[in-house]
């Protein structure tokens, strides 16, 4: 049976360390430890191998076409990080030692990272002095839904052929008083809008205390996080009243509201911005942002871009990256939800290594 890295190591990693505690759990099934020999070749520069690989013990060194670049050795901080996280490879990787290693498929290391950001805001961070206002999911009572939802910034990005048939395709979902809509965890399928009533949004601690975030009202709207990037629900809502919601499919949100909402830029388009008065938001974790970032960048992780969003400066245009384009994909769609002119790095930082950084 195949060894696997012990949790207290896998909890020094970044950014393994910094998932919640389901998600970190599903992580360390996989981590599996491996090894290699003295002289033998852990990742060939060109390689495109979809992984995301860790030093646990030994020394390994970097090479180029002009010789060894820099040499890691296990327990450091630099070990703490992805090695030469670039894809293709940009450096060949050789044992100065014996070594073990464990590495991950990058794909699911940032679907996990997606859904863990994307999970709301945590209790510690509502009780070090956060207001439920702050996190713009604040009740307005009254008005009618449908000029509201029309008046909200982000449905002034939506055509209005697309916006025509959201109203025809939305149905129509009576709700009774304590009826709980959507569960925090569960797979995302729909998108909410309510027509009448109120509800609660709550989410469950990692202590497994219950923390009310927020109430909805009439032409609030709620789901599309989860519907984003194929991600668990975050948070639980719960109504309060009797009411009526209005629903949309996971398949007609993606076509009618989120593609006109998801903008991308390549480099060099997005270099001329910059150049212009752009400016790069990073929205990854803070040491993720630490250890490798664009220069000229400022970090806001996903998590916490409801509490966030209003220091940004509303006339200025913002392009999300992240590692690949998942997280920032979802950042964005947030902001422009929000008003913002946001754009998606396209392919994020795995696809630097043919292009420039726009920042430079």
């Amino acid at each position: 049976m195949a060894e696997l890295v012990s949790k207290e190591i896998l909890k020094t990693l970044v950014p393994p360390s910094a998932l919640n505690a389901e998600n970190f759990q599903e992580l360390a099934k996989k981590a599996i430890v491996e090894s290699l020999a003295v002289g033998q070749t852990l990742f060939k520069a060109g390689d495109t191998d979809g992984k995301t690989v860790y030093l646990l013990s030994g020394e390994l060194e970097l090479l180029s076409d002009s010789g060894v670049e820099k040499i890691i050795r296990a327990g450091t901080d630099v070990a703490r990080h992805p090695l030469a996280n670039q894809q293709p490879r940009q450096y060949t990787a050789r044992c100065r030692t014996d070594i073990t290693y464990t590495r991950f498929d990058t794909d699911l290391l940032d679907i996990l990272l997606t859904w863990d950001q994307l999970s709301g805001i945590e209790v510690n961070e509502i009780t070090e002095g956060t207001t439920v206002e702050e996190e713009t999911l604040v009740t307005q009572e009254g008005g009618d839904w449908m000029t509201r939802i029309l008046q909200s910034k982000s449905f002034m990005k939506i055509p209005p052929a697309n916006i025509q048939r959201m109203f025809m395709r939305l149905r129509e979902v009576p709700a009774r008083k304590g009826d709980v809509v959507i569960k925090q965890g569960q797979d995302g399928d729909f998108y909410y809008i309510i027509n009448r009533g109120r509800c609660k949004v709550t989410r469950q601690s990692r202590t497994g205390q219950e923390i009310t975030l927020a109430e909805l009202g009439d032409g609030d709207a709620f789901g599309e996080e989860a519907l984003l990037s194929s991600a668990k629900r975050n948070a639980t809502i719960t109504m309060l009243t009797d009411g009526i919601l209005m629903r949309l499919s996971k398949e007609d949100f993606d076509e009618l509201l989120k593609a006109p909402m998801q903008q991308e830029v390549d480099f060099e388009p997005a270099k001329k911005m910059v150049q212009k008065g752009a400016k790069l938001l990073d929205v990854r974790l803070e040491s993720e942002f630490k250890n490798s970032n664009i220069k000229g960048s400022m970090n806001l992780p996903i998590y916490m871009l409801r509490l966030k969003a209003e220091s940004l400066d509303p006339s200025k245009t913002y392009i999300c990256y992240c590692d690949t384009g998942r997280r920032s994909s979802a950042a964005a769609y947030l902001l422009s939800e929000r008003g913002f002119d946001a754009y998606v790095l396209k392919g994020g930082l795995m696809a630097l290594s043919k292009a420039k950084h726009p920042g430079a």
